[in-house]
């Protein structure tokens, strides 16, 4: 983001691994700040505000988020700041609610308050001036209100009790508030491609309200009637743990010390507490896991959207052990807290292949063409499962045969699985199909998953058969571009 040469400091913060946009807002005139929807580990706030000279005086929340946990509660800790939400949010703490309207004056810089109900019941979004009374403000922090490309889902948990059609009226009137603004507000969103807040967010992290009236498909004129079918229409399966969350987030719970150091582990007091019911969660890529790992381990390679992976496989209250890369277990840490998961007992200090060979054993990935030749095989008896997104499977197809469960709601669905049979497991890239099989094998199922994913099914084998899974009126496209194309649902690869 351009550094900004008037009193105004904006600075944007973003996780990849969780597509999670967050901002730091001040005056330099006055030095005071705001931290908008804040992650739960929080040194990189004040590390910013130090150097911008800014004080953080309050922290404020666009919602009641579901997919991470947010660091409110730490921020204020550090820093004495206030916490806001809008005034309709229930929360467990005390907080310094936000009237719909309202002006929060941080010297020349001035910060309005709208109330956007629609994605939660709380939503508000946050709308920026350089100077107090400008007729075209600098922006708009929009929450989860209006992505670039999209809107919040009217769905989610956190909406308990409000049906989507309901939510989704509100969220109408929302949007089209939103574009009473002038055209060239700059649009500042909570979330970017990758989330499961929304179905077709762009992987650009602002735009103007302009760009958005004539480009993002829910804001385009329509009823109120046709704008809820189209936005509740097709959405991601919810991952679990967005349930968990969204109420952790309500509550007064204990903060994170990011200074703690992870408690280092021999192999013998790993198998202990494996023994005892952690859960051990190696976050190794998915060849190194195949090549050695212990019985029942799951793999959730550190590399790609961790927190959220392991949120769809694992349980909030689960006790954790981890094994991995050496020097990543802090990481890891904080990745597995961003979303509330707190367990972590300790992390191997050793090398995995260093734990005695009785405990360890190996998984099989199959190529395309084994695959390809186990189908062929009309003797051969096994159940074909695709982890992906129904958005992945509508715009590229899948395998002849494939089972269809995405991975947020394998666990759920488990009983739709033969016990007796073996599984193969895919999904686009072979990092979740990983995570997937890691998880069967650990509940009994014989299983095994594609390396390389759909990406190398499609790539190298170029059967009619395959033509047959897609839908009759789509081109069959390159799993790269499929990939691209489906935003929700992908393999994440960065941190």
């Amino acid at each position: 983001m351009p550094e900004n040469a008037g009193p105004l400091v904006l600075v944007q913060f973003y996780l990849d691994c969780l597509s999670h946009a967050s901002y730091l807002v001040g005056d330099r005139t006055t030095g005071r700040a705001v931290v908008v929807d804040p992650q739960r580990d929080v040194n990189d706030y004040l590390a910013t505000a130090e150097r911008h000279g800014l004080t953080v005086e309050r922290v404020i929340e666009t919602h009641i988020h579901a997919d991470f946990l947010s660091g409110h509660l730490e921020l204020a800790e550090r820093t004495g700041a206030r916490i806001s939400y809008g005034s309709t949010a229930t929360l467990d703490f005390d907080t310094d609610p936000l009237a719909d309207g309202e002006r929060l004056v941080l010297g020349e810089v001035e910060l309005e308050i709208l109330h956007t109900p629609g994605h939660t019941p709380e939503s508000i979004c946050v709308v920026v001036r350089e100077h107090a009374g400008d007729a075209v403000p600098y922006g708009v922090l929009t929450g989860d209100t209006l992505f670039i490309g999209d809107v919040g889902r009217p769905d989610l948990l956190s909406s308990r009790g409000r049906s989507a059609e309901e939510m989704g009226r509100l969220l109408y009137r929302s949007t089209r508030a939103l574009l009473a603004l002038p055209d060239g507000t700059r649009v500042y969103p909570a979330h970017g491609a990758g989330s499961a807040c929304g179905k077709n967010l762009s992987a650009e992290l602002s735009c103007t309200i302009g760009t958005q009236r004539t480009g993002n498909y829910a804001l385009a004129d329509m009823t109120e009637d046709e704008f809820v079918a189209v936005v509740t229409d097709g959405q991601p399966a919810v991952p679990a743990y967005f349930a968990f969350t969204s109420v952790r987030n309500r509550q007064a719970r204990p903060v994170l010390d990011e200074g703690t150091q992870v408690p280092a582990l021999t192999p013998e007091a790993l198998l202990q507490a494996r023994a005892g019911g952690a859960i051990v969660l190696d976050t190794r890529d998915p060849e190194a896991f195949a090549a050695a790992h212990l019985h029942g381990a799951v793999n959730i390679p550190l590399g790609g959207r961790f927190a959220e992976l392991a949120g769809q496989v694992l349980d909030a209250q689960d006790a954790i052990v981890l094994c991995g890369e050496p020097d990543t277990a802090a990481e890891a840490r904080t990745r597995l807290a961003r979303i509330g998961f707190d367990r972590v007992l300790g992390a191997l200090a050793a090398p995995v292949d260093t734990v005695d060979a009785e405990y360890l054993t190996r998984a099989i990935r199959l190529d395309a063409d084994a695959l390809a030749d186990r189908l062929a095989d009309a003797a051969a008896e096994f159940t074909l499962l695709d982890v992906r997104g129904p958005g992945e499977v509508r715009d590229s197809g899948t395998v002849p045969g494939a089972h269809l469960i995405p991975l947020p709601e394998l666990l759920a669905r488990l009983g739709e699985l033969p016990t007796g049979q073996p599984l193969t497991v895919i999904c686009a890239s072979g990092n979740r199909s990983s995570v997937a099989a890691s998880v069967l094998r650990a509940r009994g199922f014989d299983t095994t998953d594609l390396r390389g994913g759909f990406a190398a099914w499609h790539g190298e084998i170029a059967r009619p058969a395959d033509q047959a899974a897609r839908p009759a009126d789509q081109a069959v496209r390159a799993a790269g571009q499929a990939v691209q194309s489906s935003g929700h649902d992908v393999d994440g690869v960065t941190a």
